[in-house]
């Protein structure tokens, strides 16, 4: 029997300069750092996590920061947009806090279900702010750029662009558990667990968008959470025995993945919501320093000549966001 979801754990994106990334995401996002780490398969850069108080599993956006990398081509094979919730009646809002950033946002639907506001980060990828009526409870970071009753819940859902969106929508539901909530025009929704913000994907399909060449401003994957490592287990024994090319369990210190490609070419990663992200520093220090894990704690002082030195605003403090 296939193990299910209940919704998103993170997405993983790739950037250029790290600076512009931290600045746009905590002050123009309103999250949180809550992890300076670096890229586990390439030391030399970081791996940057925001995400609200403390890091839970489906408000995670992370970063592969490389200085001067050139842009990628977003297109078929990709997550070729990401999606935040925001409470309904909050984009007005959303709208003045970008502008007065000097960050241009278009609001590209005004459905009485669906309002969406689309803004570029500093590498062009494409986000989107989704305020529906859809309950959504998760508390947000109250930062001290976005007053709490207008942030970021969490993830809403993430755009998967594929030349066969039969195929993906088919082993999506087939093989990890979802289930299809609506289908309009060349889009279907799939969701997890109860469908709300935050378990939700969109499957695009189109022959005329051009293949996806992943690089600066572009999504690396996209992942699922499953409670802990027993149950990734009995997922990554199940796919592969359907056939799928999945990879060990990788231990990335805050949690433990496995990544295989469904049939349209974009990479999934299933996740563990456990052991979470104070496993090596208090919650209200969350960000603050680099942190390495100990295979890479031998390496620190090459580690930390090689990356490039990056100021974390103050604000990512909580007594610090609690004062605004």
């Amino acid at each position: 029997m296939t193990v299910t979801t209940s919704g998103m754990h993170h997405v993983t994106a790739i950037a250029g300069d790290p600076q512009k990334n931290i600045d746009f995401y905590i002050q123009g996002l309103g999250l949180r750092l809550v992890k300076k780490t670096v890229n586990f398969d390439d030391p030399g850069t970081y791996h940057l996590y925001y995400g609200d108080t403390a890091g839970n599993p489906g408000s995670l956006m992370t970063f592969f920061p490389w200085k001067g990398i050139r842009p990628g081509t977003v297109g078929a094979g990709q997550s070729t947009s990401t999606a935040f919730s925001v409470p309904a009646g909050s984009l007005g809002f959303w709208t003045k806090h970008f502008a007065d950033l000097g960050i241009q946002g278009t609001i590209t639907s005004t459905s009485s279900s669906e309002e969406r506001l689309l803004v570029k980060d500093p590498d062009g990828l494409h986000i989107e702010l989704v305020a529906t009526h859809a309950e959504d409870p998760r508390d947000p970071w109250d930062s001290a750029s976005v007053p709490a009753e207008f942030a970021i819940r969490g993830q809403h859902s993430s755009v998967l662009t594929v030349r066969n969106p039969q195929t993906t929508v088919a082993m999506m539901v087939n093989d990890l558990g979802m289930h299809v909530v609506e289908e309009v025009g060349n889009r279907t929704r799939v969701g997890m667990g109860d469908g709300a913000p935050g378990a939700l994907v969109d499957v695009f399909g189109s022959t005329l968008t051009p293949e996806g060449l992943q690089a600066g401003g572009t999504v690396h994957h996209i992942a699922f959470r499953v409670p802990d490592r027993a149950t990734q287990e009995l997922w990554r024994q199940d796919l592969a025995s359907r056939g799928h090319q999945v990879t060990q369990i990788l231990d990335r210190s805050y949690f433990t993945s496995i990544y295989f490609r469904e049939p349209g070419g974009v990479l999934f990663e299933i996740a563990t919501d456990t052991p979470g992200f104070d496993i090596d520093e208090p919650l209200l220090e969350l960000g603050r320093s680099l942190k390495l894990p100990p295979w890479l704690e031998p390496n620190r002082e090459q580690i930390e000549n090689a990356v490039i030195p990056i100021h974390v605003p103050e604000e990512n403090n909580p007594e610090i966001a609690d004062a605004a």
